[in-house]
């Protein structure tokens, strides 16, 4: 039996967290944007509320709060700003990434040294397509684009294993189009040292499905911030005498963009929800990033499309949570990477298993 019921304390936390958002981040959004990354002050008051180790083990400093909780903290961090988001999290997925190749101790390591240096970040990367190549010890390549300004350690993960580096890596800033606010930066190593490395396909899988449900819950909390917008504008502008809302096609189209939210949300708390109950049961998370990346699609352009031109104008949100909700469907590979690892592994239904096999 699924239960996503919360108790007294993850409800305060998330409470928190969405107080957070709509007071910190969201009206803060453009300003970050600008600058290419979050202030250090907001860091610090993030840090000091523990959002990013609200999963990670007692040992560790953490919360053990599970999976479930932190999509579900993700989520509503992402509907005030999801590059925000990404930037408060100084080790963000690389820390579950250590948990399940060197476990507790791992973290712990490298976490304290990363808070040792100011405004330091980890990134992780999945390289699908052999992007980067390792030579002995020395890894090279190099990748068009990561959202972080900064690296201070990298973590490259495939389907079979982890390396991370920490050393020799050259960032040039790029323009970038959404998560602007995390930074853009992209990234090339050459004969960069590999500080270590892991071989294991089991915890390969479990970094990456965290991972990927990181990305699937930013995903939900920007489309729902997304999906709110337009339907109270569609509320308040009137035409024909009433406002647009009260028109049935639109109506129908808001109504869709609602459903669309839920869904992708449904299936991400229960692909968490399993990780919880069983580290070894990735596979659920894999179609949770294929359905928020495609209702992504959906939601985003229609949020835009229901303001008609007012929508691509940076006056108002709908045109960066557009833009904000393709670069998330991007990460780890994209939806097609995770399409292709569902459909490997039986986890994706039957309508999204035909849209995937004819793609």
């Amino acid at each position: 039996m699924l239960d996503f019921a919360t108790d007294e304390a993850l409800e305060l936390v998330l409470e928190t967290a969405r107080r957070f958002a709509q007071e910190r981040l969201a009206p803060q959004q453009r300003a970050f944007e600008s600058a290419l990354g979050v202030p250090p002050q907001l860091q610090r008051e993030a840090a000091a509320i523990g959002f990013e180790r609200i999963d990670w083990p007692d040992s560790c400093g953490g919360a053990a709060m599970g999976a479930l909780a932190r999509v579900r903290m993700l989520e509503a961090l992402a509907t005030g700003c999801p590059a925000a988001a990404l930037a408060l999290q100084p080790m963000g997925s690389v820390a579950h990434a250590l948990l399940a190749f060197g476990g507790p101790q791992l973290l712990d390591a490298h976490a304290q040294r990363l808070s040792a240096t100011p405004d330091a970040r980890a990134c992780l990367v999945f390289d699908a397509r052999g992007a980067l190549q390792r030579h002995g010890n020395t890894l090279s390549g190099e990748l068009a684009w990561v959202p972080s300004a900064r690296i201070d350690l990298l973590a490259v993960l495939t389907r079979d294993g982890l390396v991370l580096v920490d050393e020799g890596l050259a960032l040039t800033a790029v323009a970038g189009s959404g998560l602007r606010g995390a930074g853009a930066s992209a990234v090339r190593l050459q004969a960069a040292p590999v500080r270590a490395h892991w071989t294991d396909r089991t915890a390969a899988a479990r970094a990456l499905a965290h991972a990927r449900l990181h990305v699937a819950a930013l995903l939900v909390g920007q489309m729902h911030a997304a999906a709110e917008y337009a339907r109270h504008y569609a509320l308040e502008r009137v035409a024909f005498g009433r406002p647009i809302a009260h028109h049935q096609a639109l109506a129908f189209l808001i109504a869709d963009m609602h459903i669309a939210v839920d869904a992708a949300r449904q299936v991400a708390y229960e692909a968490a929800w399993r990780l919880d109950a069983d580290a070894q049961d990735t596979a659920a998370a894999a179609t949770a990033f294929v359905e928020a990346a495609e209702s992504a699609l959906f939601i985003g352009a229609n949020a835009v499309q229901i303001l008609g031109g007012a929508g691509f104008m940076r006056d108002v949100p709908v045109e960066k949570h557009l833009r904000e909700l393709r670069a998330l469907g991007l990460l780890l590979g994209g939806a097609d990477a995770a399409r292709d690892d569902a459909v490997a592994e039986g986890a994706l239904p039957p309508f999204l298993k035909t849209a995937a096999l004819e793609h």
